[in-house]
């Protein structure tokens, strides 16, 4: 029998199978994807307008930004394949979990078959005793 720790669940089989790139593209689409990162983005951004807007110096990247708007670009050309590739692994995951579920359910459900038929047949013996036990009693009468 198997020890409970060296049991592996689907996800960890799954997480078991993945390659360092797809690992790499499942923690980058988490970082993207959070509220963490929206809001450090924000702010440097908008220092980096702040900075292009007031200097009275050097200005590196004036307005309309197009250093800035670059910068989107190649950050939106490189995310959204990474974020895609996740996704098909998230979809990946959700059908084999899925069809984990339908085993674990088709399983259960020939389990409590086999349970009803047993109850029956202990329930049908039961009842077989009594019926004896009464007719004993009608022919002592």
């Amino acid at each position: 029998m198997e020890n409970q720790s060296t049991i592996k669940t689907w996800h960890q089989k799954h997480l078991d199978e993945l390659s360092s790139g797809q690992h790499i593209a499942d923690k980058t689409a988490n970082v993207i994807g959070s509220w963490p990162f929206i809001i450090i983005q924000s702010i440097l951004v908008t220092i980096w307008i702040t900075i292009n807007l007031i200097a009275f110096v050097r200005r590196w990247d004036p307005y309309p930004f197009v250093l800035l708007n670059l910068l989107f670009s190649v950050q939106a050309a490189y995310s959204a394949p990474i974020i895609m590739m996740s996704q098909n692994r998230q979809n990946e995951r959700d059908r084999r979990q899925a069809l984990e579920d339908y085993e674990t359910n088709v399983k259960a459900k020939e389990e409590i078959e086999e349970l009803s038929k047993m109850l029956t047949r202990i329930e049908n013996e039961k009842l077989n005793k009594i019926l004896d036990l009464l007719e004993g009693m009608k022919i002592k009468e």
